[in-house]
């Protein structure tokens, strides 16, 4: 009996893993930016590597970004393209920055389930970076909150500051 338990146990393990749950690089979607695995290491810090190339998640509270609240505009810290602008930017109260809608065309979606349940994955639309999690409890304005991993941004501020 503790034979056929262990063994559904890894059967389940490894289905966890299927090929439905990759993202959409792996998948292969081809975006404007596209580079090797070496040059993104390269040109990337190791944390932005590990946030942007292997859809990781920093530490809650670990950005400066989060309490940024100047006038400007949220870009992809790996190509650059303009994601977020600040005037939609909120405290989710997260640890994260998070905003309530998205620059329209510049990030793209998809679903991850890494933890067990499916969840809206955000990425960049130019390089295909990952950027975090869409979620709908989000202020009334859109109902979104567009949790995003700091490192995986830059801020421009405006001109006018």
């Amino acid at each position: 009996m503790r034979k056929l338990i262990l063994l559904s146990f890894i059967s389940v393990l490894f289905s966890c893993n299927s090929s439905a749950q990759k993202n959409d690089t792996e998948k292969g979607t081809k975006y404007p930016v596209t580079k090797t695995d070496s040059t993104w290491k390269k040109e990337l810090s190791k944390k932005e590597y590990y946030v942007l190339r292997e859809a990781g998640t920093e530490r809650p509270f670990s950005s400066k970004l989060n309490k940024e609240y100047s006038t400007g505009i949220y870009v992809c810290s790996a190509c650059e393209i303009p994601l977020f602008k600040s005037e939609n930017k909120f405290d989710s109260g997260t640890g994260w920055p998070s905003f309530d809608r998205e620059i329209k065309g510049n990030v793209a979606f998809g679903s991850d389930s890494k933890l067990g349940y499916s969840r809206n994955e955000e990425h960049c639309a130019n390089c295909g970076g990952h950027l975090g999690h869409v979620f709908n409890d989000g202020p009334k304005t859109t109902g979104k909150r567009h949790c995003i991993n700091g490192v995986a941004l830059k801020f421009i501020p405006s001109k006018d500051e």
